[in-house]
């Protein structure tokens, strides 16, 4: 039976209007110094008590069996209950000042990311970071939980993809499209083609116009290199503002160097990279649509495609490249796919190449709809 997770006060009030037991639950980031009238008379039996403030005489409530994980002294919470947001994430930046970055949330986690080593030997270290991936891990479920597995689609490609290329313009189009016909558009949440993932979906029930507009601001700094590039960002975000789409961003601190996009309005962001690269491939069940990268993306495709060749969930997943001649010629995977397959050492690929976002959408929903029938 799993534990029943109460991250507010008010679950906990809602849970403590029904029982005087609390049994088999996690409590996370919970003050219970503040609930006065939960913490008496109530008993607590079987819980797991997550980075929580617990009463002095916290003994007295506990029965049995329960585990408590104090808060760990790291710049980060270990416990979070939710997801990152890009106003946690760039708490302390101000778009008027761009130096600011580098006193902002994100950038202080990165300062002591590296301070303690990418592959930190310091095992107080080391168990703060599982745990946070733990807990973002956590947090991402339960978002996920809200959507059809098959309406969760990732686009794959470069962080070096600038806002003035014309691909860019097409994966903000495919973004879009997806995004306004109920899809969720998930990423590697960096910049370049994952930024234009994610801005697609922020601009989700805009005119063409507005679309234009947003990446002529952005078009003032093309890379994530460029001084104005999170600025330019937090000016469409200001300008074009978004409550009703949503998209997740996964990055990680191991490539901490390029800034996360703030256009995802959930972002998993994790110490452990090779968690986050199986998980957005593991989560995108809807397809994943390939666009020009160097070696990161070379590796997503041949990981994905071992998940599709053996069924791994079920089911396999279209694989959308787009770019016919960056494929084909400059990265010639497309055809060494096709072959495989032909040599049988490939099942159940479901591949397309297209240059045309609209071919490229095609796919997508026609996998959804014959699953619909």
């Amino acid at each position: 039976m799993n534990y029943k997770e109460i991250d507010t006060i008010d679950q906990l009030k809602e849970v403590g209007n029904n029982t005087h037991i609390f049994s088999h639950c996690a409590f996370q980031n919970i003050d219970f110094t503040q609930v006065e009238d939960v913490k008496r008379p109530y008993q607590f039996e079987d819980c797991i008590f997550l980075g929580c403030t617990l009463p002095t005489d916290y003994q007295k409530y506990q029965s049995r069996n329960c585990l408590v994980f104090p808060q760990i002294d790291v710049p980060y919470n270990v416990f979070r209950n939710s997801l990152y947001t890009p106003a946690d994430l760039y708490n302390g930046f101000s778009p008027t000042s761009p130096s600011s970055y580098e006193t902002c949330f994100d950038q202080r986690v990165y300062r002591h990311y590296m301070w303690t080593g990418k592959e930190a030997t310091d095992i107080k270290e080391t168990l703060a970071r599982s745990l946070h991936d733990h807990s973002i891990s956590d947090a991402m479920h339960d978002f996920l939980t809200h959507y059809d597995e098959r309406r969760i689609v990732g686009i794959m490609g470069g962080h070096g993809m600038k806002r003035t290329d014309d691909m860019y313009k097409k994966i903000v189009s495919i973004g879009k499209k997806l995004t306004e016909d109920g899809y969720l558009m998930i990423s590697g949440g960096g910049p370049g083609a994952m930024e234009a993932t994610h801005l697609g979906a922020w601009l989700a029930g805009r005119s063409q116009t507005e679309v234009d507009d947003a990446i002529s601001t952005l078009e003032k700094a093309p890379t994530f290199a460029d001084e104005g590039w999170l600025s330019t960002a937090f000016e469409v975000m200001e300008k074009y503002e978004q409550n009703t789409y949503k998209s997740l961003g996964i990055p990680t601190w191991l490539y901490g160097h390029e800034p996360s996009t703030p256009f995802a309005t959930h972002i998993a962001k994790y110490f452990e990279n090779s968690i986050r690269e199986d998980g957005i491939l593991t989560i995108a069940k809807g397809g994943i649509i390939y666009t020009p990268g160097s070696a990161g993306t070379m590796q997503e495709v041949f990981q994905d495609a071992v998940q599709n060749h053996y069924l791994s969930f079920g089911y396999a997943s279209p694989m959308a490249f787009m770019g016919t001649a960056y494929w084909t010629e400059e990265m010639p995977i497309y055809p060494l796919l096709q072959q495989m397959m032909k040599n049988g050492k490939y099942k159940n690929l479901i591949l397309s190449l297209n240059d045309d976002p609209e071919k490229v959408i095609e796919q997508i929903l026609v996998f959804n709809n014959d699953r619909l029938g």
